[in-house]
C-alpha cells in the first residue's frame, strides 16, 4: 500500500490561522463584554457615594461600550466565517487532486495540475477582501505541493484507503465528538442559567414575604442570566449538536460508497460525493454563523 502525508497548500494554511484568531478575537470580545456589563450591574447597586465609585462606574461603562463598538467596526465574526470558507474551498479541491476525482481526473499530471492552479486561483480572486485578514501570515511556500501529487500517483486501492483513513474517518470522528460536546456544553449552559434565575426569583420572592429583608441584589444575576443566554445563542448548542450528528450519519453513508467503488470513474464520484456533504455542512454552518449574527 502507498503511504504518505497529505500537505494543504499555503493557502489554506494561511486562511485557517486567519479564522482561528478571527474566531478567538470575537469570542474573547463578547466575554470582555459580558464581564464589564456584569461589573457596571454590581456599581449600578450604589454601594457608596464616594467620587471615585462613579468615576469607575463611567470607566467601566465606556469601556463596555467601546468594546462594542470596536467589535461593530471590525466585525472580526466575519473574517472568522470567511477565512473559514476560504480554507475549506482549498481543502476540498486539495482533495480533489489528490484522489484525481473530476474536475482533475486527467490522464496527464500537467492537465490536472494546470486546472488546480487556475480554480485556486479562482478562489483566491473571489476573495480578495480577505486580503487584510490574510496580511502579515505565511505567504511563502507551495500552493501545489509534492505530496498531493505523490498521494495522486497511488493506485486506487491505495487511494481509497488513504482517503478512508484520513478525511472519511477523521472528519466523520471530528463531528462525532463535537456534537457531542456541543451537547454537554447546551446542557451544563442550561443548569447553570437555571440557578442563576432560580436564585434571582428567590431573593425576589424573599423580599415579598418581607419587604425589609436585605437579601442579594438580583441586578448582577439578572445580567448573568441574560449574559449565558446571550451566549448560547452565539454558540449554539443544541443547533449544532444536531447538525453534526446528522453530519457524521451521512458521513457514514458515503463511506461504504466509496468503499464499494471498483473503477477511478466511481471513485471519482464518490470522493465528489463526500466533499459535497463537507462543503453541505459548511455552507450551512456558515448561514447559521450570519443569521445568528
Amino acid at each position: 500500500m502507498g503511504d504518505g502525508t497529505m500537505k494543504f497548500p499555503v493557502l489554506f494554511e494561511s486562511a485557517d490561522k486567519a479564522s482561528n484568531m478571527s474566531q478567538k478575537k470575537f469570542l474573547w470580545l463578547i466575554r470582555l463584554e459580558y464581564f464589564f456589563l456584569l461589573l457596571a450591574a454590581f456599581f449600578s447597586l450604589g454601594l457608596s457615594d464616594a467620587r471615585p465609585y462613579y468615576i469607575g462606574y463611567a470607566a467601566v461603562l465606556l469601556t463596555s461600550m467601546a468594546l462594542m463598538a470596536y467589535r461593530s467596526l471590525k466585525k472580526p465574526e466575519k473574517t472568522w466565517y470567511r477565512a473559514r470558507a476560504l480554507a475549506e474551498s482549498v481543502k476540498t479541491l486539495t482533495w480533489r487532486f489528490a484522489m484525481r476525482a473530476e474536475p482533475f481526473d486527467d490522464d496527464r499530471s500537467a492537465d490536472a495540475r494546470r486546472d488546480f492552479r487556475a480554480l485556486i486561483w479562482d478562489v483566491l480572486n473571489s476573495n480578495r477582501e480577505m486580503s487584510e485578514a490574510l496580511g502579515g501570515l505565511k505567504a511563502t511556500g507551495d500552493q501545489l505541493p509534492n505530496e498531493m501529487q505523490t498521494i495522486r500517483e497511488f493506485a486506487l486501492e491505495d487511494r481509497k484507503a488513504f482517503y478512508l483513513k484520513n478525511r472519511v474517518s477523521d472528519q466523520r470522528a471530528w463531528y462525532e465528538k463535537k456534537a457531542a460536546s456541543n451537547k454537554k456544553a447546551a446542557q451544563i449552559w442550561f443548569w447553570v442559567s437555571c440557578v442563576a434565575y432560580a436564585m434571582g426569583l428567590f431573593f425576589v420572592i424573599t423580599r415579598i414575604v418581607d419587604p425589609s429583608y436585605v437579601g442579594w441584589p438580583t441586578e448582577p444575576l439578572v445580567v448573568v442570566a441574560s449574559a449565558i443566554v446571550g451566549w448560547t445563542q452565539i454558540k449554539k448548542f443544541n443547533e449544532l449538536a444536531a447538525a453534526y450528528s446528522l453530519t457524521a450519519q451521512e458521513i457514514g453513508l458515503t463511506e461504504s460508497l466509496i468503499a464499494d467503488a471498483r473503477t477511478n470513474a466511481a471513485f471519482s464520484a464518490a470522493v465528489n460525493e463526500a466533499e459535497l456533504a463537507f462543503s453541505r455542512e459548511h455552507t450551512q454552518w456558515s448561514a447559521r454563523q450570519h443569521h445568528g449574527g
